[in-house]
């Protein structure tokens, strides 16, 4: 059975208003497919030390958000050239900016 979800731009819609609330502050950079586009967010803090997060799906269990960025292997490539590849590839991505502290925190509670 598909467990229901709700769709990529109330997700995206609902991440934002939570920032701004928060005191933080959120920016969609790209927009995706309304329905079931994936999304991608890139977590700052103060305008440094970005992280890429994306929703994973789980085997065991309902999906996650997972750190995809930065990147732990020896071949260290830009952050910009890694998200022009992604949304070349899927034009239904989202590209969300959160500057906020613990972002990744932030995200987790509201899943």
């Amino acid at each position: 059975m598909i467990e229901p979800r709700l769709s990529s731009e109330m997700t995206v819609q609902s991440l934002l208003r939570k920032v701004n609330q928060e005191g933080g502050f959120a920016m969609v950079l790209r927009k995706g497919d309304r329905i079931a586009g994936a999304i991608l967010i890139i977590c700052l803090e103060k305008g440094k030390d970005p992280r890429l997060l994306e929703k994973m799906p789980s085997l065991d269990g309902p999906s996650t958000w997972q750190k995809i960025w930065p990147q732990d292997t020896d071949n260290k490539q830009d952050l910009d050239e890694y998200l022009n590849r992604r949304t070349g590839f899927d034009p239904d991505l989202w590209l969300i900016e959160l500057d906020i502290a613990d972002a990744e925190r932030l995200i987790a509670d509201m899943t």
